[in-house]
């Protein structure tokens, strides 16, 4: 450890670079993490939630309704069917319309169609199932937001890809710019590599003291940019409370494993902290094997 900090204290120049094109990079990185789990979070927590609705017609019998739920339940593709009677839709009327009494006094419950809300698992399958129930006897009405599940969709889809997009052209140009800062540095000590070539040393034995000292600036650089991403965070908590109010809770996945993206918690500052480590150990491995292979 001590001939890596004097190392970096003899070239403080070339170490600032390094150290600086590896904050901002980790910082850029760490936040597009943050940003993209947390709309991730958010989509996730509206895909839960298209839902189909299905109205009968007044005279259709409950043993109708109830085959048609069966039907659709058996299909697998949904998460939850609510059954809303007549009594049910009369009492959600009266809450509607419970300023204007002549309205209520012009409808009762035997005039209300029942109906069933239906939850998809993916909103990719709400116009197969919305088809299926138009063709169903008793139904009377299907209805479901076509226009925002489209719009939806197309929105997921397009984060998706532009995440993937940004994060290899970060992670090209962060190699790039490293990889030439540490070049300047090597070529500082090419007479020293010389002669260690001459005396047979091995490609590993000259790369560990470059190696060793990327790492700790890598290291270095993801404490800063942590401390500063979860300084953020927790300065932005109320902020999110107000912004997020009415959501219990935001879940995404991240390498399969599930993660609790809001409230904000220990597991999610552990999360970000670990893929900024990692995303820090393949730059700063992959920029000095690179960077030393000019010379050797």
């Amino acid at each position: 450890m001590n001939e890596i900090i004097n190392s970096l204290r003899r070239t403080p120049y070339q170490t600032f670079a390094a150290l600086s094109v590896l904050f901002f990079t980790l910082l850029l990185s760490g936040l597009l993490f943050i940003s993209l789990t947390f709309l991730q979070g958010l989509l996730n927590y509206v895909e839960t939630r298209p839902r189909v609705i299905v109205y009968f017609q007044v005279k259709a019998e409950e043993e109708q309704i109830a085959a048609v739920k069966e039907k659709i339940k058996n299909t697998n593709k949904t998460s939850e069917i609510k059954f809303v009677s007549k009594e049910e839709a009369y009492e959600i009327y009266k809450e509607f319309t419970q300023n204007d009494p002549l309205l209520l006094e012009m409808t009762s419950s035997e005039i209300l169609p029942a109906s069933l809300e239906i939850d998809a698992t993916k909103p990719e399958y709400l116009p197969e199932l919305a088809e299926m129930l138009k063709n169903q006897p008793g139904v009377d009405e299907v209805q479901y937001q076509k226009d925002i599940i489209d719009n939806l969709l197309s929105l997921t889809s397009k984060v998706r890809k532009t995440t993937a997009v940004f994060f290899g052209y970060l992670m090209f140009m962060s190699i790039i710019v490293l990889t030439t800062t540490l070049s300047f540095k090597i070529a500082l000590k090419r007479e020293e590599i010389g002669i260690l070539k001459l005396l047979g040393a091995s490609n590993m034995y000259i790369r560990k003291p470059f190696i060793g000292e990327s790492i700790f600036l890598g290291v270095l650089a993801t404490a800063l940019s942590n401390i500063i991403l979860i300084g953020t965070l927790i300065s932005m908590n109320s902020f999110l409370h107000e912004y997020f109010a009415g959501i219990p809770n935001l879940m995404t996945t991240l390498a399969g494993v599930p993660l609790q993206v809001w409230p904000f918690n220990l597991t999610f500052a552990i999360a970000t902290l670990a893929v900024t480590a990692i995303f820090s150990l393949f730059i700063t491995l992959i920029s000095s094997f690179t960077a030393t292979n000019r010379y050797l």
